[in-house]
C-alpha cells in the first residue's frame, strides 16, 4: 500500500528484489529512492541499514539528488561482512516547508508577522524533543528571536 509519502523506486535493486545487491564490506554505495508528497509541504528521508543480526544502524540523511525530481539518494557503508538490509524512511518536514514560505513570503512583504509567528510556535514545539544538554536552548532563542519585533523581519 502506498501511504500519503510514497518511496518508489528504492535502489540498489536486483532482479526486482528477488536477488541481493551485493558490496564488500567498507565499501560506500548509494541508495537512491522516489520520494514524494502530495501538496506543497516538504519532504525529507533517510536510509537506514539493518546489520544481519536485525540491528538497525545509525541513519543517513538523504538529500534531494536534483531539485525538483522527486529523487533522492545517500552514500552508505556497511561495516562488517554479512546479510545487511537497508530501509528508506520519509516523512513531512515542517521546518523545510516554512523555511521556503518565509523566504519567498518575508522580502515581498506577504503576512510577514504570520510567518513569524508560525515559525517561532513550529521551534517552541521542535524544542520539546531536544534534550537540554543537546541545545534545547538554542531551539528556544530561535523562537524567541522570531517573535522579536525591534527585529527586522528579514
Amino acid at each position: 500500500m502506498i501511504g500519503r509519502i510514497p518511496v518508489l523506486d528504492v535502489r540498489p535493486l536486483v532482479d526486482c528484489g528477488r536477488r541481493p545487491a551485493k558490496a564488500v564490506a567498507g565499501e560506500t554505495f548509494q541508495v537512491t529512492a522516489t520520494v514524494f508528497r502530495e501538496g506543497h509541504d516538504a519532504v525529507a528521508a533517510n536510509v537506514v541499514l539493518r546489520d544481519s543480526s536485525g540491528r538497525p544502524g545509525p541513519w543517513t540523511p538523504m538529500r534531494e539528488l536534483a531539485p525538483g525530481t522527486d529523487r533522492w539518494g545517500a552514500d552508505v557503508t556497511p561495516s562488517a561482512e554479512g546479510r545487511w538490509t537497508y530501509t528508506v524512511e520519509a516523512w513531512s518536514d515542517p521546518v523545510a516547508t516554512w523555511r521556503h514560505a518565509a523566504r519567498i513570503k518575508i522580502p515581498a512583504g506577504i503576512d510577514t508577522e504570520l510567518v513569524l509567528a508560525e515559525g517561532a510556535a513550529l521551534y517552541e514545539r521542535a524544542a520539546e524533543d531536544v534534550p537540554k544538554q543537546d541545545g534545547r536552548e538554542a531551539v528556544l532563542a530561535a523562537a524567541d528571536a522570531l517573535r522579536d519585533t525591534t527585529r527586522p523581519a528579514a
